[in-house]
């Protein structure tokens, strides 16, 4: 199994914000892409590289960014020799290619024929999730409809639909649909939908066809990841498992209280995540 770590974004709200913050408490995190991000005692991404490669479940882990980040991403993962770095040659956020974009170039460039993890660069979990029983899940997934995919759900509150992802799923957790940012008067459902999938090798060719549909189209309709995921899960199959909760590193207050958590509530990096 392999990972890709989405990490092309430039991070302009987040930016903006330290930016206006006239504490200057948050001048150190100018200039720093979101996944290179002190949180608690490592940077973000490490989390996720510490978790991957003690669980064993990915042997190789594919991080995509831009050219402005590239050099700084090449720094970080000397310490870790099952990391490759990727710049999909953008250099400005108006000029990005998209998530979905980003996914394929690095599915092509290293010839990538298998299960992959997908994750957000600015997305990290509560203490409740595992890798181990997110891959079990997979498995379970794989042996009622080869070709399965995997995602993660969590409960949201009503009137924080119309900010994400929402799934609807059957009583076999089998997802239905997925609807972008409705209104709660428009899904029974609260089950958001944060990035982190687990694509079966299987719908891995779709990439191309989703994006040959959009080529057109602009730019918002295949930017987020979400939206290859709301467009797979009408083609082919795709179950959810539940968590409790994520942290999505979007703005200073968000990175603020993502930093906060870890340092009082992660102590034990060893075992996050695992």
């Amino acid at each position: 199994m392999k990972a890709v770590i989405l990490a092309a974004g430039y991070g302009t709200r987040l930016q903006r914000d330290v930016e206006n913050d006239t504490t200057g408490k948050f001048k150190h995190l100018l200039g720093i892409a979101k996944p290179l991000l002190p949180v608690g005692h490592c940077a973000l991404i490490t989390h996720w590289i510490k978790a991957m490669t003690a669980s064993e479940c990915v042997d190789t882990i594919f991080v995509i960014t831009n050219a402005l980040y590239f050099e700084p991403f090449q720094e970080w993962a000397r310490e870790f020799p099952n990391v490759k770095i990727l710049s999909d040659g953008t250099k400005t956020n108006e000029a990005r290619l998209g998530a979905v974009a980003c996914l394929q170039l690095t599915i092509k460039h290293f010839s990538v024929e298998d299960h992959v993890i997908v994750v957000g660069g600015d997305t990290l979990f509560k203490e409740d999730f595992s890798l181990l029983k997110f891959t079990e899940r997979f498995s379970e997934a794989q042996a009622k409809h080869r070709g399965a995919s995997l995602v993660l759900c969590y409960q949201c509150k009503e009137e924080e639909t119309s900010k994400y992802g929402i799934l609807e799923v059957d009583e076999d957790m089998r997802v239905s649909c997925m609807k972008e940012k409705p209104q709660p008067s428009e899904t029974q459902s609260r089950k958001a939908c944060p990035c982190f999938y687990l694509f079966s090798k299987e719908s891995l060719p779709l990439l191309d066809v989703f994006l040959d549909e959009k080529k057109n189209a602009p730019i918002q309709e295949r930017d987020a990841p979400g939206t290859f995921l709301s467009w797979l899960i009408l083609r082919r199959p795709v179950y959810v498992q539940e968590i409790l909760g994520r942290f999505d590193v979007g703005n200073l207050p968000s990175y603020i209280e993502c930093d906060k958590y870890f340092k009082d509530r992660v102590q034990d990096n060893n075992v996050y995540l695992q």
